[in-house]
């Protein structure tokens, strides 16, 4: 074989194989999309904004994020925010969500304040967004993945917790199995601990649902019940 000719079927070779990998780069950018869903506006603090503040154009930006991963009834324009009085403490870059602040210019902060050690946990979760609402309460159900490392089992993680506000989710924030289940996006009252433990199984979990309790009902001592792959508990 002469040396032209091995360099036309390297080069033929080379072309093939680049072809390939940028096809399979395109399928999986594909794929990554239908699972993070559309991008959506959502409202950030550009700078850090103190309980008692009044929200300015000038401290917020507006970003475009995954709708998996924005917040709970997140503020989509600048003109939603302007003008609320903070509740929250709100770090440089955090989005501005309505659990964080509220009231009108003139009008006190809207919602129940948190309280030393409390936090705000905005997730997307599967539910019914008709009785999960502002104010209601829910159990948290965490499914665990077992391709991640985890039993693959389904626990009852959080008993009781408080919803801050919520909203329904997005369609086609979830594929596969998770297509056409009923999913909202909440921002729940919880601990420090708490809130590490849910943006967690946001990563890894292979599904959080969220179950609204009835008016009144705060039975606790269910939490840490699991059931297994095997559905035995």
């Amino acid at each position: 074989m002469s040396r032209r000719r091995r360099a036309v079927l390297l080069l033929g070779l080379a072309l093939t194989l680049g072809g390939l990998a940028a096809a399979d780069v395109a399928r999986r950018e594909a794929a990554l999309d239908r699972r993070l869903g559309p991008a959506v506006p959502v409202v950030a603090a550009r700078t850090a904004l103190a309980p008692g503040d009044r929200v300015t154009p000038d401290r917020l930006v507006v970003r475009r994020v995954p709708a998996r991963y924005a917040p709970a009834g997140a503020f989509g324009a600048l003109g939603e925010a302007v003008g609320l009085r903070v509740a929250a403490a709100i770090p440089a870059g955090a989005y501005v969500t309505p659990g964080a602040v509220g009231g009108g210019p003139g009008g006190a902060a809207a919602g129940p304040a948190l309280r030393t050690g409390e936090r705000v946990a905005d997730l997307t979760a599967a539910g019914p967004a008709d009785l999960i609402q502002s104010g209601s309460r829910v159990d948290v159900l965490v499914t665990r993945d077992p391709q991640r490392g985890g039993a693959g089992e389904t626990a009852l993680a959080l008993e009781d917790v408080e919803v801050l506000a919520a909203a329904p989710a997005e369609p086609g924030e979830a594929n596969g199995a998770g297509a056409g289940i009923p999913r909202v996006r909440a921002s729940l009252r919880v601990t420090v601990r708490q809130a590490v433990f849910l943006a967690a199984a946001q990563a890894f979990a292979r599904e959080v649902r969220l179950l609204p309790r009835a008016p009144g009902d705060d039975r606790r001592g269910a939490a840490g019940l699991a059931v297994g792959t095997d559905l035995a508990p």
